[in-house]
């Protein structure tokens, strides 16, 4: 139950992005940004039907598609069906995400984490990233953050189908690894707690940020190391707002959020570090860490997160951050 040796290296892309998240991007940025992508080395890409409704992996496809198949590594998730039905993008219920994508495809999505509805979205997902093969496969957002007082019922129907599904079709070869990709601790703790079945690693984005890692630290990571279960950090930047951008958990960032940031800065700047450098190195200081995927829709973006991940930072910051109270004490940090 470990993904390290199917990764090609600590740094993928998150295509989110890619599918009009928080405003239209034209076809050719996107087209640019992923071959800038590959340009620069990256060779494991993550994308889901709920990127734009499909338009995430429509654009990945359509690059990807020109290299062959076994030089990367290609996640995408299940839990959503993309139907031929037409919906105002504007009105859907995206729990605490309301918005997000409202500059996607406007195909209608339907939440399903059944066993049949597993099979049809990884084929949708096939045909849509012209490519004939998943490596790995996360069941997407089975959480409070999208189904409120409701996400263990949810939970409980992906246990019961999209759980088992993909464990069958690792088992078989079909897939290399399955396991969860939310924005809450609480559906990876469950889940490390079952007997069976059993994930290989964990898509967890924004837990486990230079904003946001005490509740991770305290139990889910310690537990993932123990039973050998991987961890991918998504929004290591905390949906941009250490990466320059005014977004914090996929909303504009509140106050306390953005004087936090300040700070960092701050301590950053005294130490000659780059905030994004510091962001990225963190999220993969952990032990369970073992790749993070920042998205971008520039080209430049992605030349920036291969330089911030080679970045030398001093072990002064560190100490100076912990001194601060800007990270947790039992943090681990990057080796000096």
């Amino acid at each position: 139950m470990t993904i390290t040796s199917l990764l090609p290296g600590a740094l993928g892309f998150g295509t989110a992005p890619l599918g009009n998240m928080f405003r239209a991007i034209p076809d050719e940025e996107a087209v640019a940004t992923v071959e800038a992508a590959w340009d620069q080395g990256i060779r494991y890409f993550d994308t889901a039907p709920f990127y734009g409704a499909g338009l995430s992996e429509i654009r990945l496809g359509d690059v990807l598609s020109q290299h062959p198949r076994d030089e990367f590594v290609l996640s995408t998730k299940v839990g959503r069906v993309v139907l031929d039905e037409i919906e105002d993008t504007a009105t859907r219920d995206l729990g605490e995400k309301g918005g997000l994508f409202e500059y996607g495809r406007p195909n209608k999505m339907v939440n399903d984490y059944t066993a049949e509805a597993t099979l049809r979205s990884i084929e949708d997902s096939l045909k849509r990233l012209r490519t004939d093969r998943l490596d790995i496969v996360w069941v997407h957002d089975v959480a409070q953050d999208f189904y409120g007082d409701d996400w263990l019922a949810a939970y409980e129907t992906a246990r019961t189908g999209a759980f088992r599904v993909l464990q069958k079709l690792r088992d078989e070869g079909v897939i290399k690894a399955w396991g969860l990709g939310v924005n809450r601790v609480e559906p990876l703790e469950l889940t490390l707690d079952l007997n069976e079945p059993k994930p290989d690693a964990f898509l967890l984005a924004g837990r486990y940020t230079l904003l946001d890692h005490g509740r991770a630290l305290q139990r889910l990571l310690p537990a993932a190391s123990a039973q050998e279960v991987d961890i991918v950090v998504g929004g290591p930047y905390s949906s941009g707002i250490l990466a320059g951008g005014t977004h914090f958990e996929y909303q504009k960032a509140p106050a306390a959020i953005i004087d936090k940031v300040e700070r960092i800065k701050a301590l950053a700047e005294r130490h000659g570090v780059g905030v994004k450098a510091a962001a990225l190195q963190f999220s993969l200081a952990h032990p369970a860490t073992v790749a993070a995927i920042p998205g971008a829709t520039r080209p430049s973006r992605i030349a920036e997160d291969v330089a911030a991940l080679g970045e030398t930072v001093p072990a002064a910051f560190w100490t100076a951050l912990r001194e601060e109270k800007l990270i947790a004490d039992s943090a681990p940090v990057p080796a000096a």
